[in-house]
């Protein structure tokens, strides 16, 4: 009965809506409610979004082609508004694959999503789809030969390809009302010119090394109407020129790029070596020190920025060589930063050129990686993790710095790699900021992951509770600690008493257990300002302060035992 119900129900919907439902399933998934009931035997027939992929078929090319061809041929809908096919495997049917394509354009097909076709089955009618709003193309290539006439594109993607700049050149006159393009993993060109006033938006993912074995390892952009940049991924060796983006307004610079020796493997034979191997690698890297001056200077006039961990490293260097680094007016920063891998001196020196900066955000990630490093990079960024940012920026001063933001999200297990060294460089950056910042108003820590996956408890809870218990800040300042999107606390400081969380306190009793010397952890960071209170937490301090450390630890756990007994004889 209750089945019967439930049919009943969903019977009585509108088709409209059965179809926005069954649109956002793959269609092979959507063909098999035809077995339902009479009321769905047909509805499939009206979709406008239509997904086939030969891996639900087990590599059965047949079967594929065949359920392919039955749902166009019975096809009832005036226009398709998504037309998503993956061709890989299906090159030796070329003519089947023009015929789908035939259909989509028949059908002003508005949102194209292409997996590995043939160029030479794309026909003429599909280059001249006037219909078509967004283009998704993987694993294909382009023909600078072919007159493009997408009059309607206002995105495209191309992703896995190599494409010279004879037919970016082609693609870009063949669609005047481009908006936004996107390259994921795509080489080949060498000269990105974009002349267009409609395009806005420009997102490189990664550049495509061909094995072709050119000298030339860079490109270049000149896109003079451009207002959102971002250079993203791995460039291996390859080095992205800015020519002209004068008009960029937003900009995200996180993309990484490889050391020739790390490059061709040559880590081993030179881990060793003393200061003369650097000469090997250092025009090289002073190549990269002039590309990224250029990107602060060409990028000074945008309102907001993100930069990532390759960014602060070649920084490092610059102020090490004493290159000055051109001021910033962006009024946003973003630092998308690895744990362990960014530079500490880096990121200072990135703040201190930024005078108009109000929010600041701090993206870290703690993932597993390679910490081989040439000499020449290796040298200076050790030298730049052990300096005293205040000496080294004893003129630094934020005087729009109203908000900061620390999210982390660590893929690792902090139980297992807890330590001092490990929030060294995120502390001391913290405090650089809290002992600068005249204006701020507020400082938040979030949490992105609450338990973790192999230890079971909520250990970068545990990691985050030692970062802000021992940030020391002025007496308007406020924090905020936050687990995911649930705020755990808001203080000002001198105005709350600290607090625990005993749901936290359970859950990492054991883990606890561990460590005597360690502070307790709770969900709830809550700073209380006080003269008599230590900093335990001196990063230049001997051994001599840490063993202090250590005790006056021991003596709070031992108040903080004697109050939770205080606490239960007071209970009834």
């Amino acid at each position: 009965m209750a089945e019967e119900t439930l049919d009943d129900r969903l019977s009585d919907l509108p088709d409209s809506l059965l179809l926005q439902i069954l649109s956002l399933l793959p269609t092979e998934e959507a063909f098999r409610t035809c077995i339902l009931s009479k009321r769905w035997q047909y509805l499939w027939t009206s979709l406008d979004s239509l997904i086939f992929s030969p891996r639900r078929f087990w590599g059965r090319n047949k079967g594929f082609r065949s359920f392919v061809d039955y749902v166009l041929s019975h096809s009832t809908a005036p226009i398709i508004t998504k037309f998503e096919i993956h061709c890989s495997g299906l090159h030796s049917y070329k003519s089947q694959i023009s015929q789908w394509l035939t259909f989509a354009v028949k059908k002003n097909v508005q949102h194209a999503v292409l997996y590995s076709p043939p160029p030479s089955i794309m026909s003429q009618c599909f280059f001249n789809c006037s219909s078509l709003i967004s283009l998704y193309l993987a694993e294909s290539s382009l023909v600078s030969t072919v007159v493009i006439a997408w009059k309607s594109l206002k995105t495209i993607k191309l992703e896995e390809m190599v494409v010279v700049d004879a037919e970016i050149e082609n693609l870009l006159s063949g669609c005047p009302a481009l908006e936004a393009i996107v390259f994921n993993n795509v080489g080949g060109f060498r000269h990105l010119k974009i002349n267009s006033l409609k395009v806005k938006s420009l997102k490189l993912e990664g550049y495509w090394v061909d094995d072709g074995g050119e000298s030339d390892h860079s490109f270049e952009i000149c896109a003079p109407y451009l207002q959102h940049l971002e250079l993203l991924h791995d460039f291996h060796d390859f080095k992205c020129s800015l020519v002209d983006v004068s008009s960029v307004v937003n900009a995200k610079i996180t993309f990484d790029i490889t050391c020739i020796k790390d490059l061709h493997n040559d880590y081993d034979q030179y881990y060793d070596s003393d200061e003369e191997d650097e000469d090997s690698c250092s025009d090289y890297h002073q190549t990269l020190k002039s590309l990224i001056q250029d990107y602060l200077q060409k990028l000074s006039r945008a309102t907001e920025l993100t930069f990532g961990t390759f960014f602060t490293q070649v920084l490092c260097i610059l102020q090490f060589k004493g290159v000055p680094i051109p001021e910033l007016e962006c009024k946003h920063i973003v630092l998308k930063l690895h744990l362990e891998k960014f530079s500490l001196y880096g990121a200072a020196g990135l703040l201190r050129a930024s005078p108009l900066v109000e929010t600041l955000n701090l993206e870290i990630e703690n993932q597993p990686f390679d910490d081989s490093r040439c000499y020449f990079e290796r040298k200076y960024l050790v030298k730049g993790d052990n300096i005293d940012l205040q000496s080294y920026n004893s003129s630094s001063v934020f005087p729009n710095l109203k908000n900061v933001e620390i999210a982390i999200s660590s893929g690792m297990c902090m139980k297992e790699h807890l330590n001092w060294e490990y929030i060294r460089k995120l502390f001391k950056l913290s405090k650089f900021l809290l002992k600068n910042a005249v204006v701020l108003e507020k400082f938040v820590i979030v949490s992105k992951r609450r338990r973790c996956e192999f230890c079971g408890i909520k250990c970068l809870s545990r990691f985050l509770s030692r970062l802000a218990s021992n940030l020391r800040s002025s007496a308007e300042f406020v924090i905020t600690y936050q687990e995911l999107v649930d705020l755990s606390s808001v203080v000002k400081a001198k105005d709350s008493p600290c607090q625990d969380s005993d749901d936290e306190e359970d859950s990492c009793s054991d883990y606890y257990q561990d460590s005597d010397d360690e502070e307790d952890c709770s969900s709830d960071y809550y700073y209380h300002d006080s003269d008599d209170d230590e900093d335990n937490f001196d990063l230049d301090s001997d051994d001599e302060d840490e063993d202090n450390t250590d005790q006056d630890s021991d003596d709070e756990e031992d108040n903080t035992d004697q109050d939770s007994d205080d606490d239960e004889e007071d209970e009834p």
